[in-house]
């Protein structure tokens, strides 16, 4: 433990032996250390080389030592203890300086003049892009610590199988920004939710729309929310409105409106299998700066909560949301970073790119230059998002990973016939081979809802259809290898579909799947 910065740079170069350079480098108050000493040990486990700071309270002494730490070439993670300190910081409560710095594009949607962000110690080369992965574990107390601590550990160290680690679940709200662009932004999101997440991974969806099959019962809306974090998923996206301590509401006729989620639901989350990975593409619900605690750090802080919230700290807009959140979505998928730091660190540097990009997101840049009010400030739009959001949470933190397993069928089929499938499981276990229907597709037509009176009834079971894409599952007992099973295609089946499969072993799940075409029984 170091007392002081001076003393953390010169400690580098003493004792008998060289040391390697430093990859982790924790900023920490004196008085939590103790709280953090199993999180240090946990992470000198794993080969990591930390430097310790616990002089905290000039944010420019703390970002000099950073600077000067990552001239190794070694630096890859910075971890902020601490809350911000208030106006009169005490020894009792100490903190965490943040950095406030000018808004440029969000000041046009009603933000206030400044943001706040800790990407002010990420940046070492004065580029406004992070250099290095950063994340704050924003408590106040060392009780606070010890909680989230032990969560972090959890989380890493249960290797126990379940279905929640290929488990995405997303609640969208309405947008509310016309009809065209919130049109647009729907489309948008079924596509993306479509193309950048694999078809061998589960989503649930609901939106905030009376008028949607994805809707659950309007009044029971907030209790689906708590459903879904407290039954596990890999990530737990909110996109929609948002404030400090609430989310949107769900508006009905009549002017009555439920709440999505407020932080009076807080204490309800019992996050205890598959603790989530929060991601508020929203506005405000990650103000941590503010004297009152935003949502972020009260999910962080609640034992049944989330192990990591992601979130805005101002007004946010929806087009960078939606670059961002699709770039973290490639480099979850496509480029397996390692852990939730990286990937919030890459993605961060690519949605500032403009090169070499997918046609969604090129799609996506047409589409916002069409609808945006500030069409000529959308790189600087994306830019600013690169300070707006921050990890609250560890960015060390793992990532869950399944093994891939291998499956093949028929590119086409028919409906009422047999479809054969061969594949090979990396893993023995308990199997599960489903044919399914495309992400943005259903297995049933439902009725358009005119009344809302008449239509609750059915909300329940048209809302568990909505997310059940299933044609035909069964289970199967797979050794590790190959294997070949036949799956029956329903005569209603038909369309664009998906073979897939999902393997339970010991210590290790597995998935994998295919496209097929089925082609629909002839009417007579």
């Amino acid at each position: 433990m170091y007392g002081s910065i001076a003393a953390l740079l010169t400690a580098m170069v003493l004792g008998a032996a060289p040391q390697p350079p430093t990859d982790t480098l924790v900023v920490c108050p004196e008085p939590l250390v103790p709280a953090l000493r199993p999180w240090l040990d946990f992470r000198a486990a794993q080969g990591r080389q930390i430097g310790l700071i616990t002089e905290t309270a000039s944010k420019e002494r703390i970002r000099a030592a950073i600077r000067e730490t990552a001239k190794s070439g070694s630096l890859r993670w910075v971890v902020l203890v601490g809350d911000v300190p208030g106006d009169q910081p005490t020894p009792e409560a100490p903190g965490v300086p943040t950095h406030l710095m000018d808004a440029v594009v969000n000041v046009h949607f009603g933000s206030e003049p400044t943001l706040v962000t800790d990407n002010y110690y990420a940046d070492v080369d004065d580029d406004l892009l992070p250099d290095v992965a950063i994340g704050r574990l924003s408590v106040r107390t060392p009780e606070q610590l010890k909680i989230v601590v032990a969560k972090i550990l959890a989380y890493e160290t249960d290797v126990t199988p379940g279905a929640w680690r290929r488990q995405l679940n997303v609640v969208a709200g309405v947008g509310g920004f016309g009809l065209l662009a919130d049109s647009l932004m729907e489309s948008i999101t079924k596509k993306f939710l479509t193309d950048e997440i694999p078809a061998s991974f589960e989503t649930k969806v609901a939106y905030a729309s009376w008028h949607s099959p994805y809707c659950p019962d309007p009044r029971e809306f907030c209790d689906e929310m708590v459903n879904q974090l407290n039954d596990g998923c890999l990530f737990w996206i909110y996109i929609g409105h948002g404030q400090r301590r609430y989310l949107d509401y769900i508006r009905v006729p009549e002017e009555r409106y439920y709440p999505i989620f407020t932080s009076r639901d807080i204490p309800r989350l019992k996050c205890q299998n598959g603790s989530p990975i929060a991601i508020f593409l929203a506005c405000y619900t990650g103000a941590f700066d503010e004297p009152n605690d935003c949502l972020a750090e009260e999910m962080l802080r609640s034992p049944g909560g989330p192990v990591a919230v992601y979130a805005g700290s101002r007004v946010t807009m929806p087009y960078a949301m939606s670059v961002m959140g699709a770039e973290m979505l490639e480099e979850y998928f496509d480029n397996h970073r390692e852990t939730l730091g990286e990937l919030i660190l890459h993605a961060k540097q690519e949605m500032v790119s403009a090169t070499d990009k997918s046609e969604n997101r090129k799609l996506l840049d047409s589409l916002a230059s069409m609808v945006s009010p500030k069409p000529k400030l959308l790189k600087e739009e994306r830019r600013e998002h690169v300070q707006l959001f921050n990890l609250i949470g560890d960015p060390l933190l793992r990532l869950p990973r399944v093994e891939s397993a291998q499956i093949e069928s028929p590119a086409e089929a028919q409906a009422g016939e047999t479809l054969l499938v061969n594949g090979v499981s990396p893993v023995a276990g308990k199997g599960r081979l489903e044919i399914v229907c495309r992400r943005d597709l259903l297995t049933f037509a439902p009725a358009t809802r005119t009344d809302y009176e008449t239509s609750l009834p059915d909300f329940p079971n048209i809302y568990r259809q909505a997310n059940d894409r299933r044609w035909h599952s069964q289970d199967l007992d797979l050794p590790a290898g190959p294997f070949q099973a036949e799956i029956p295609l329903p005569a209603h089946c038909s369309g664009e579909c998906h073979v897939r499969l999902f393997v339970e072993g010991a210590e290790v799940c597995a998935l994998g799947s295919c496209d097929v075409v089925v082609a629909p029984l002839a009417s007579k």
